[in-house]
């Protein structure tokens, strides 16, 4: 690991303590557990936790939710203490986002412990506040010295595995706290919308895993509410809230935000919706997860019309963290074409569509950080079928040149080979299981490319499932894996999973580790900086 500490800075330790002692004042009960009730007696409460997102060397988003309208105040300091604040004043939440509110902070001082504290107010009376809600994050260095250490994954609340009291809820949280890392990259699969809660499940040994369930996690999302109650859900538990608070995130979404498999313009034969058009689906799960989420401000869902939507409210952007990196996130749902056997020779619209796939060449061009971290929400080279006949991700397992979704995939690598660019890199999630792929031209029907590697992680709480084919196009040699035998392996059967990114800033040089529940580093890789191919 690189010379800076895993363990959390003093003033995150300080706030663990304060964050621990509220977690027990909201500790669900072992029995089932509805969300925090929304009592209107008395001053605001933000109950709901607080979280940071997008913070670079010298901004952020700050997040909270009331229990009714209230006017949010974010106040930030470089101490404990809050001696000599900065007050950010004035935000008026109410019904029409679900009483969320997102606080963007700027002129942050770079590579800073900030501290930050919410209070919610009453609109008409200001003096009638809640309790404060105190969180803290690291704004990005404005120097190489000080490093960047971040962690990844996905897939939570997958298969019918929900937050199990039992075994102290999503546990992967409280093991990624303890880490420090500067941010949180979550790729995809944020929730499950098309997937319900039972209270309880029969494991094949016998023994049961219990779920806590929320009226909204009964049955698949379709209304707005059910969305939001989606979201809802996992905050609460209290290993989330208490890594909210401390870590920021950059978070993507994938299909489950909205249902398996999803693609703009599809019509549903599900029998359990109501809803058949994805596209009234997709418009009201991203407004969801534009409330729920300390994401930048997001533009109506413009379905398989796909109206022309602006550099400002989009899925797909890059968060510069200082010299060393840059974080390019793709979305790869938005913009994509029809599930289909993918192996038309010619396809425009691709997995990315043909504005978003000009937009990387753009910025990677520009980027001057030492390593350009692309961030997928599917993998290249594995194949991930749709039923029997389609595919869902890119490859599709024809050995031979590229065919319909890879040829987007390999304009772009052909545009890093040829410009230059200099340390790319590849992560993912989706598949429920870790692993990790190095692309060769030496071994690729495709060989316009430089070498490059794809690292793989994730259920964070979801269920396992055995390894997909690769498919030959572009070269892939897989040099690790771990996956269990059987589908849909709970998380008290299998360990969930999530990457390290360690950045060293004296030397530039780059780490990843596959890294198991439970403190198993399963794979290591060391990358050097400054090269076009690794």
């Amino acid at each position: 690991m690189s010379p800076r500490s895993a363990s959390p800075s003093p003033g995150r330790r300080t706030l663990l303590g304060a964050t621990l002692a509220t977690s027990a004042a909201l500790a669900l009960p072992t029995a089932l557990a509805p969300a925090p009730a929304l009592a209107l007696s008395g001053r605001p409460r933000a109950r709901w936790g607080v979280q940071s997102g997008e913070v670079t060397s010298s901004s952020g988003l700050v997040w909270v939710r009331s229990d009714r309208p209230a006017r949010m105040t974010v106040e930030t300091s470089a101490t404990e203490s809050f001696r000599r604040p900065h007050c950010w004043h004035g935000l008026l939440i109410g019904r029409e986002t679900d009483l969320t509110g997102t606080v963007a902070l700027r002129g942050l001082p770079p590579g800073e412990q900030i501290h930050s504290r919410v209070t919610i107010a009453d609109p008409d009376d200001p003096r009638r506040t809640g309790e404060p809600v105190h969180g803290t994050f690291r704004t990005a260095p404005a120097t190489r010295r000080p490093g960047v250490r971040f962690l990844w994954s996905g897939d939570i609340a997958g298969q019918g595995w929900g937050i199990n009291p039992d075994i102290g809820g999503y546990r992967a949280y409280d093991e990624m706290l303890r880490l420090d890392p500067d941010f949180f990259l979550c790729s995809g699969d944020t929730i499950y919308a098309d997937g319900v809660i039972e209270p309880s499940v029969t494991l094949p040994d016998g023994r049961i895993w219990r779920n806590v369930t929320t009226e909204e996690k009964s049955r698949v999302a379709q209304t707005l509410d059910d969305f939001r109650g989606n979201f809802r859900y996992n905050l609460l538990d209290d290993n989330v809230r208490r890594f909210n608070a401390q870590v920021p995130t950059v978070v993507q979404w994938d299909d489950h935000e909205v249902r398996n498999n999803w693609y703009p313009g599809q019509i549903l034969d599900d029998p359990r919706y109501t809803e058949k058009n994805v596209d009234v689906l997709a418009r009201r799960a991203m407004r969801a997860f534009g409330e729920y989420f300390p994401v930048p401000p997001l533009s109506p869902y413009g379905g398989s019309a796909l109206p022309g939507r602006g550099r400002e409210g989009r899925l797909h952007r890059v968060v510069r963290h200082g010299p060393l990196l840059d974080v390019f996130v793709l979305d790869m749902r938005s913009y994509r074409n029809a599930n289909s056997p993918d192996r038309q020779a010619d396809d425009t619209q691709g997995i990315l569509g043909a504005e978003q796939l000009s937009w990387p060449k753009g910025e990677l061009s520009r980027s001057r950080a030492v390593w350009k971290v692309i961030t997928a929400d599917i993998p290249l080279g594995l194949v991930v079928p749709d039923g029997s006949a389609d595919i869902e991700a890119v490859a599709q397992g024809d050995p031979g040149a590229p065919l319909g979704r890879e040829l987007q995939i390999a304009e772009l690598l052909r545009f890093v080979k040829h410009r230059r660019i200099t340390g790319t890199l590849w992560l993912t999630a989706d598949v429920h299981y870790t692993s990790a792929q190095h692309y060769t031209p030496e071994l690729a029907a495709f060989k316009d490319f430089a070498p490059f590697w794809e690292f793989v992680s994730g259920p964070l709480a979801a269920g396992g499932f055995p390894a997909n084919a690769l498919d030959p196009t572009f070269g892939p040699e897989q040099v690790f894996v771990r996956a269990p035998e059987r589908a849909n392996v709970s998380p008290m059967e299998s360990p969930q999973y999530f990457g390290e990114v360690d950045i060293d800033g004296s030397t530039g040089e780059l780490t990843v580790r596959l890294r198991a529940e439970g403190g198993t580093i399963l794979y290591s890789k060391l990358l050097q900086p400054g090269r076009v191919g690794q």
